[in-house]
C-alpha cells in the first residue's frame, strides 16, 4: 500500500497492491497501522455503497458540518469514477481549491479525503459501484451542500450540464461564496 500527499496535501491518494494469480485477486484496502503511519488516525465509523446505473451520474458536492463532519475513503468496485474534494477550510491556504482524481475498478486506487472537504464524484461509466468508509454517521441537520458546476470552482467533471444525470437536491444547492465557513 502506498499512501500519497496530492496538490491538496491533507487529501491522500492510496494505491493499494493487488495479488493474484488463477483464481483471481486479493487487495488489502484499508490497513490501520499504514494508515496512522501516514498521518490519517480517523475512526471510521460507517460504510457506504452507491450504485449509479448511469454514465454521467453526479452525486455531490456533499459535507456535513461540525459535529457531525465526515472524513472519507472512497474506492471503486466497479466502474470509473472522478471523485473530487474541495477543500471548505477557512484558513487554509488551499481554501476553494480542489482535488480531481480518476478511481476506477483497475487502478486499485483510493481517495481520503479529511473532514472540512466538500465531496463528490461522477461516474464515467454506466453501472458503476462506489464503497466508502465515512467517520461520522449520516447526520441530516448537519447535512450540506455546494453547487456542482460552481463556476468559482472550475472542476473538470467530464460531463456537460446537459448530459450530468443529478439529483434534484444536487441541482440546487448554493455557491462556495453563499456558504458559511463552518471549518
Amino acid at each position: 500500500m502506498q499512501i500519497s500527499n496530492t496538490t491538496i496535501p491533507a487529501v491522500k491518494l492510496v494505491t493499494q497492491r493487488r495479488f493474484g494469480d488463477e483464481r483471481g485477486f486479493l487487495i488489502e484496502t484499508f490497513q490501520g497501522e499504514q494508515f496512522r503511519a501516514a498521518g490519517i488516525t480517523v475512526g471510521f465509523q460507517q460504510d457506504n455503497l452507491s450504485y449509479s446505473a448511469a454514465r454521467g451520474t453526479v452525486r455531490g458536492l456533499h459535507f456535513q458540518i461540525p459535529p457531525a463532519d465526515q472524513a472519507k475513503l472512497v474506492f471503486v468496485l466497479r466502474g470509473a469514477i472522478v471523485d473530487v474534494a474541495v477543500d471548505l477550510r477557512a484558513n487554509s491556504r488551499t481554501f476553494g481549491q480542489h482535488v480531481a482524481c480518476v478511481l476506477d475498478d483497475q487502478n486499485d486506487a483510493q481517495l481520503y479525503i479529511p473532514c472540512g472537504f466538500a465531496h463528490g464524484f461522477v461516474t464515467l461509466q454506466p453501472d458503476t459501484l462506489v464503497y466508502y468508509k465515512i467517520s461520522s454517521p449520516y447526520s441530516p441537520e448537519h447535512e450540506r451542500g455546494i453547487l456542482w458546476n460552481d463556476p468559482d470552482l472550475a472542476i473538470d467533471w467530464k460531463v456537460s450540464a446537459e448530459d450530468a444525470v443529478l439529483s434534484e437536491r444536487d441541482r440546487h444547492h448554493s455557491r462556495l461564496r453563499e456558504i458559511e465557513a463552518y471549518f
